[in-house]
């Protein structure tokens, strides 16, 4: 059984200022722990420290992403973001390529399930990959070593929408969990119990991002695992070959 739901986007009541400056702070030792792991791989190592050091440097990278979404959320009221036609699986595409790294150091693996027919959607590529990286990074750790995570991008034709899922095969979360993030999600980052390890911070910047798209967040439940997914407006420009 499957089960879809919305998670609203609002204005924010999550006091940014203290979270802002504490990203900040954080940038700067997340970067030297970022240096120094790779300055270590230039060692001679044995395989498992360096497959130990690899994942030291893709950690210290996520967190950097974080404290960046952190930062840029905290704009989002006074900058201009130029919304223009995106291919979703070009955007898709260039994740695979960031992140794929990341996924096979801990044997997995990302991948974008291709259309025969792109489609179009209007929004702000950075944005956009951001919020995509976030609903990846949370699935990285819930998808069952061996398998991987799967992009999907689908016509949403009744409300004129292009829909890009995260597709995961991690653990169930139960009706009222869902219900419960759902509505807390617009005032502050919200934990997801069933999944210790998910970024509700992530999520949470995940929903400002869509709003500024014009576009929204959501989940749809599977028996074995989770798909979330930011619905933005297609766009009516002609795909050019």
């Amino acid at each position: 059984m499957e089960q879809a739901g919305e998670i609203v986007d609002s204005s924010v009541a999550f006091t940014t200022a203290p979270a802002v400056a504490a990203a900040h702070e954080l940038k700067s030792p997340l970067a030297l722990l970022r240096q120094l792991s790779l300055q270590l791989q230039q060692e001679d190592l044995s395989p498992t420290q360096r497959r130990l050091t690899e994942r030291m440097v893709l950690t210290a990278e996520r967190a950097l992403r974080t404290t960046t979404d952190l930062t840029k959320s905290a704009r989002l009221d006074d900058a201009m973001f130029d919304l223009e036609p995106i291919n979703p699986e070009q955007v898709c595409r260039d994740i695979v390529h960031e992140l794929g790294p990341l996924f096979e150091a801990h044997n997995r693996q990302l991948k974008v399930q291709s259309r025969r027919h792109p489609l179009l959607l209007v929004g702000n590529r950075d944005l956009l990959r951001r919020i995509l990286a976030n609903f990846s990074d949370n699935a990285l750790h819930y998808t069952e070593p061996g398998t991987a995570v799967h992009f999907q991008i689908s016509a949403l034709k009744q409300s004129g929408r292009v829909r890009i899922g995260v597709r995961d095969f991690g653990p169930a979360v139960s009706s009222d969990v869902w219900r419960q993030l759902q509505s807390r999600l617009q005032s502050a980052p919200q934990p997801i119990h069933a999944r210790p390890q998910s970024s509700g911070l992530g999520l949470y910047l995940a929903s400002q991002f869509a709003a500024a798209m014009n576009g929204t967040i959501g989940v749809t439940r599977h028996r074995d695992g989770a798909t979330f997914y930011v619905d933005l407006h297609a766009s009516s420009q002609i795909q050019l070959l």
